[in-house]
Parts: C-alpha cells; sequence; structure tokens
C-alpha cells in the first residue's frame, strides 16, 4: 500500500504527458487528511539544487505539510526564476484544489536537468491526481509507480508500529550518492508526533542509511526525504520506537534503491570493523565504495582484494587511523588479505550471489560502519549513454 499503508492519507499517480515514455504514469499526489499536519524534511546539498528542492525547503520549515505533488520526466533543475514560479505554481494549483495554502504544499521532481517542465500538463495533471485520490492500495501504488524514471520496479515499505503504521516509497536507481542518495522519498505515519520529533527522526534515520549508498558517487540537484504524519491513529508514539521504525523505514528503501541499481548484477556490503571511530569506519568505507576499479572487477566476478586496499589507503591518517600491516579483508567469507598482504587465493571465493560481502578489520578500535553499493556494468553505460526521462 504504500504511502497509504499509514491512516490518514490518500494518493494517486496519473499519466500527465510530462515523461518522454508515451503513457507512463508520471506525476503522484500524495495528501495528508489529518487530523495532524506535522512534516520533515531532509535535502540534497547540491549547491545547483533544484527549483522545487529550494521550494520545498522552505515550505516545510516550520514543521507542517498538507501534501506533496511529486512529478518524473523533468528536474526542473538549473532553470533559474522561471523553473521556481514553477514550483510555485504547481503549489499554488494543488493548494488551491485542497482549499488550503501553497506555503502548505511540498514540489518534488525527478529527470532530466536543465529544462522547465510543461507546466501546462502539470496542472493538468494535478486535476486529474486530485480527481483520483483514494486510500486504497491501488492508489499507494500508482503513486510509486509515477515517481519512477530508470527504475525498474516501484519501492516501498510498510512497518507497524505500536497502535500506528509507517508507510512509504522511494524512487531511486542511478546517480546515487551519499547526502543523500539521488531519490524522491515519502514516507508517511498515522502516530501522533510532534514536528521536533518528525526531524530528530528522520534526521537520525537518513544519516545511516540513504547516506551510506553509492551506486555511481554522483550526487542529485532534486534529492528530497519528506515524512508526514496525520496523527490519524490517536497513537502518541514512543520517541524511541518512532525513530528506530523510521530509520527502519529508510533503510528498507535505500536497500531496495541499491537492489535496482543501474545495470547491476551485484549489491555490495562493505562493512569496515575494529575502527577508530564510527567516522573513520565510514570514512574507509565510503573509500572503497568510490571505486569504480574495483566495481568493474565485482562485476567480472573477481574479488580483486588489490583494488580494495588501495581505495582504503586513499584515507588520511588523520580521518581514519590505523596501520596497514594489521588490516584483513574477506570476501563473502573468505579472508583473501591477511596483516596487509595476500592471504587466501582469491578462486575461493564464490562470487555467484547477487549479495557480495566486503569486510575489512582496521584492528584499530572498536568502531564500525556499513555502506552499500552497486558493480558497474556495460548495461550501466548504455542507460546513462542513452538517457533521457
Amino acid at each position: 500500500m504504500s504511502v497509504t499503508f499509514a491512516q490518514g492519507f490518500s494518493a494517486a499517480g496519473v499519466s500527465a504527458g510530462i515523461s518522454a515514455v508515451e503513457g507512463k504514469k508520471d506525476l503522484a499526489l500524495v495528501v495528508n487528511d489529518g487530523p495532524l499536519d506535522v512534516a520533515a524534511g531532509v535535502f540534497t546539498p547540491n549547491r545547483f539544487c533544484a527549483a522545487p528542492v529550494q521550494w520545498s525547503r522552505k515550505v516545510v520549515a516550520d514543521g507542517h505539510l498538507k501534501a506533496v505533488i511529486l512529478n518524473s520526466g523533468g528536474a526542473n533543475a538549473c532553470t533559474g526564476a522561471a523553473g521556481y514560479q514553477q514550483s510555485v505554481d504547481t503549489a499554488e494549483k494543488v493548494a488551491s484544489l485542497l482549499g488550503t495554502e501553497a506555503q502548505s504544499i511540498a514540489v518534488c521532481s525527478t529527470g532530466l536537468i536543465g529544462e522547465l517542465l510543461p507546466l501546462d500538463r502539470v496542472l493538468a495533471g494535478a486535476e486529474a491526481a486530485f480527481a483520483a485520490l483514494d486510500d486504497g492500495e491501488q492508489a499507494g501504488a500508482d503513486a510509486s509507480h509515477a515517481i519512477m524514471t530508470t527504475d525498474t520496479k516501484p519501492k516501498t515499505v510498510e512497518l507497524e508500529g505500536t497502535g500506528y503504521r509507517i508507510g512509504g516509497m522511494v524512487k531511486g536507481s542511478g546517480m546515487i550518492a551519499p547526502q543523500l542518495a539521488t531519490m524522491l522519498c515519502v514516507i508517511t505515519t498515522d502516530a501522533d508526533v510532534t514536528p521536533e520529533l518528525a526531524r530528530e527522526a528522520l534526521s537520525a534515520g537518513t544519516s545511516v542509511t540513504f547516506n551510506r549508498i553509492d551506486v555511481d558517487g554522483c550526487q542529485s540537484t532534486n534529492d528530497t526525504v519528506l515524512l508526514l504524519a496525520s496523527g490519524a491513529s490517536g497513537v502518541k508514539a514512543d520517541p524511541e520506537e518512532f525513530k528506530a521504525l523510521v530509520a527502519k523505514a529508510c533503510a528498507s528503501l535505500a536497500r531496495q534503491i541499491i537492489g535496482d541499481g543501474e545495470g547491476a548484477s551485484h549489491d555490495i556490503r562493505i562493512t569496515v570493523t575494529g575502527a577508530a571511530s564510527e567516522d573513520a569506519a565510514l570514512a574507509c568505507g565510503r573509500a572503497v565504495a568510490a571505486s569504480n576499479l574495483l566495481k568493474c572487477a565485482i562485476s567480472g566476478n573477481d574479488p580483486n582484494w588489490g583494488r580494495i586496499v588501495s581505495s582504503l589507503g586513499t584515507v588520511p591518517p588523520d580521518v581514519a587511523p590505523y596501520d596497514a600491516e594489521q588490516v584483513t579483508v574477506d570476501v563473502n567469507g573468505v579472508r583473501i588479505c591477511e596483516h596487509g598482504g595476500a592471504g587466501r587465493d582469491r578462486s575461493e571465493v564464490d562470487m555467484t550471489p547477487r549479495e557480495v560481502h566486503i569486510d575489512i578489520d582496521l584492528n584499530a578500535g572498536d568502531a564500525e560502519a556499513t555502506v552499500w553499493t552497486d558493480d558497474l556494468t556495460h548495461e550501466y553505460v548504455h542507460i546513462n549513454a542513452d538517457y533521457e526521462s
């Protein structure tokens, strides 16, 4: 049921003619029917952030939203004042349909950078989506399909708390790098929470999930993660349970992005243990995840540990102190690097599973961190050489 799993939400996904793919659902609307309108947001730090990011960051700052409208088929990024006005016009249109103010409507876009949206189609699509609003399973499914670009499948989550629910949807397949990953994400809950708790839960949840996946090292201009709370369950959520469940929802959606990485044939989990601090472990994990050489090796079913340690060695000592001669590396349970040198023969590693587990022990402390990435295949090149939304 995606975003309609939680009580107090209605949604729709329609074909508005925005996408270059004829007949594709390309506009989604998610409405918080209340009684609360609590919201929180996390956005890309990219300095070329898109117009809808600029708008949505501003309107969610007070901790309240009534609805979010999302389109695929165009990013509305690097479009200047005209692009920003399109986001304003879109918010005003949805607000007029819902009988509220534009400042309570978030706007999200994804697709090709540098072009204005066909605004007439967006506004007509908003009307069609409003007419199709429903709180059922199909409505949530339609919304999750409408935000897809190069995704091969919708990505959703449904979780049960103590008397309340959390649902969500995300799109993301390529142009994925930490802070955030390339995504549009809407998470809904019918728990009774304050804006402060919503912000804390979303910030904490994204920091250890969406900020720790990397498909291709390319950060988007449009990343947006929104958490909407309706309070429709009437249950005041326990703060710690709520934070844990939001993090679990983010983790599920982030993992689904990795599982649908553009052209990927392997999902790669990199866990760094024995670090002096979590930041050190994370820096090491990200350095390994960023190696295109390693990704290509994994694509060829080659557990080339030399590419792992060479990337690990680029992390400055003041960021991650460790002794290279104490480092071990296991791939799928086989220790192929021992004390910074050759371990067991790499031919012993079974590379046939979809998941590849790289476990690095720095032997320099007690902290650890995990990062997920994908391999790089010929298909990734084809997708991005021909990319249009």
